[in-house]
């Protein structure tokens, strides 16, 4: 039976399997499935208003919240970067750190504090993912956002203080922070990383828990000390960083973050020129002067061509936007104007703007110079003339009372009404557009800005609706524009075989009282003849 029964098995399981897997296949394929088990899905909607409220408390900010950015990314970004964060923080707080202990040294019979051991831990701090970040659109030069920020760590932190002879170390142990900040990212700037500083503040007072080791034994153990110093610490903290007060971390050096604005005027009035080279064949010279500031990249200022001439008068004025008085240099050229190929130059002198006291006039009669290599000590052989013209440095309001005042210089009122002129400075910035619409599916658009006859143009943007341009343009004017207004348009322009076609996506007219009188105003206009089209301006005047 043994035997028997051993094949009888063997021939049950070679054909039960086949039978079976037949058989399975057709149940499974023409069963029906059977829901019992599992609530039919229904409808958020249709959910009771006493479900929905026990799950809204558990729905991410990001999802209830459009101001709301989720931040995996960032606490992903966190944890790789956490080991050299961890090494750059540490160094921060030792050179700190350092003079707060220097303070204390030979007090209370203290010798020295110095860390042991410092480390932030393996564990980085997160921003709480289920809150999100908030961020915030406004019209400067900044981005500003609101993380939540916990911090559960396990920092190695040792601080030995040697008190007459003793070693006695404190450790720092079981380190938990929350804290809901404000980060601004300003000033906003187009050299990397693209922002200046990172302003930092509390918007409510810290929560902080820790324990400090003394000697081996928890000094937050014993009764009341606990509170106390949590509250002292919150107090402390909140005195120093809560909203409206910050904490500025520089980036940028502030000579490579700074970019340097306007701070007055120079006013240059080309009057002759004596014995100038003769260039033409028949013994003459067609001249004219070109004038410009070191540091500038606005087009150079010229004169009139006077036609065979070697004894030209001009006297003609210009006015120069100084924006470095102790470092720029006023270069003049003198050419002569040729009607075919390149321009001869007849010569060229430069005048240091230092040389020029504030609201002085000075009148220079200057030999001119084959190029800026000659040593002035050292007359040139060949004589090319002279350039006779006077300047008058007018710094800007703000400016000119600093100089006054440090100067500590006594001034008759005629004085100072010729020192501080009407002249000034108007600023156009046009930052960016948004939902500029037009006939077609796709906008190139660009922004004029038209005033007194003069029209200044931003670049091109392609296929967008929302642009940034982020340009600003210079006018500069003899007396504020009181009752005046300025034109801004948005264009957009064709390309390819379209190239030729424009289309005005829309304008707005802006008053310049306002500017006149607050010195500033930087707000967003809804564009006329647009749908929803806005556009963000700002605009400055600066009088000297």
């Amino acid at each position: 039976m043994g035997f028997f029964g051993s094949v009888l098995g063997i021939l049950g399981f070679a054909i039960g399997i086949p039978i079976g897997l037949v058989v399975g296949f057709f149940v499974f394929v023409y069963s029906q499935p059977s829901h019992e088990e599992y609530p039919p899905a229904r409808p958020l909607v249709e959910t009771s208003i006493t479900l929905l409220l026990d799950l809204l408390p558990d729905i991410p900010l990001w999802m209830k919240n459009p101001d709301y950015e989720r931040v995996d990314w960032f606490n992903r970004f966190l944890s790789y970067m956490w080991p050299y964060l961890d090494k750059a923080i540490c160094e921060i707080i030792k050179s700190s750190a350092q003079p707060i202990f220097a303070d204390y040294i030979g007090t209370f019979c203290i010798e020295s504090i110095e860390f042991e051991t410092l480390s932030l831990g393996s564990l980085p701090p997160t921003v709480h993912g289920n809150a999100g970040v908030k961020f915030y659109e406004t019209n400067e030069k900044e981005l500003l956002f609101e993380p939540s920020v916990k911090w559960a760590g396990n920092p190695n932190i040792v601080l030995v203080v040697k008190l007459m002879s003793l070693r006695i170390k404190v450790q720092l142990v079981d380190l938990q922070i929350f804290a809901i900040m404000r980060v601004a990212l300003k000033p906003l700037l187009p050299t990397f990383p693209c922002f200046g500083a990172v302003v930092v503040s509390l918007m409510e007072k810290p929560h902080v828990d820790f324990g400090l080791k003394v000697l081996g034994g928890d000094l937050m153990s014993i009764p009341g000390l606990y509170r106390y110093v949590q509250e002292t610490i919150k107090r402390q903290v909140s005195s120093m960083y809560h909203w409206p007060q910050v904490l500025e971390i520089p980036i940028l050096d502030a000579s490579t973050a700074s970019v340097k604005k306007p701070v007055g005027l120079l006013h240059v009035n080309i009057i002759r020129a004596r014995n100038l080279l003769k260039k033409d064949l028949l013994g003459t010279s067609d001249p004219y002067v070109k004038l410009s500031l070191t540091g500038e990249k606005l087009p150079a200022k010229k004169t009139t061509i006077k036609k065979r001439n070697l004894n030209p008068e001009w006297n003609e004025h210009f006015k120069l936007i100084v924006k470095d008085p102790t470092s720029q240099v006023l270069q003049l050229e003198v050419f002569d104007w040729d009607k075919v190929g390149g321009h001869d130059r007849l010569g060229m002198q430069m005048i240091p703007l230092k040389k020029i006291n504030p609201g002085e006039k000075k009148v220079f009669n200057l030999d001119l110079i084959k190029n800026s290599n000659i040593v002035m000590d050292v007359p040139e052989k060949k004589q090319r003339g002279r350039l006779e013209l006077d300047l008058r440095y007018v710094p800007f309001r703000d400016e000119s009372l600093k100089y006054r005042n440090d100067v500590q210089d006594e001034k008759s009122s005629e004085d100072d009404d010729e020192f501080l002129s009407n002249a000034g400075l108007l600023s156009v910035a046009i930052q960016s557009a948004k939902d500029v619409e037009g006939k077609k599916k796709y906008t190139n658009p660009y922004a004029l800005v038209l005033f007194r006859g003069e029209k200044k143009r931003t670049k091109m943007l392609r296929k967008t609706r929302d642009p940034r341009w982020n340009e600003e343009f210079q006018f500069t004017l003899e007396e504020p524009p009181l009752k005046e207004s300025i034109r801004v348009e948005v264009m957009s322009k064709g390309t390819g075989f379209h190239f030729r076609s424009k289309e005005e996506l829309g304008h707005v007219d802006i008053n310049l009282d306002d500017v006149v009188a607050n010195g500033r105003i930087n707000q967003k206009y809804h564009l006329i003849n647009s749908r929803n089209g806005v556009i963000h301006v700002e605009i400055r005047w600066t009088t000297g």
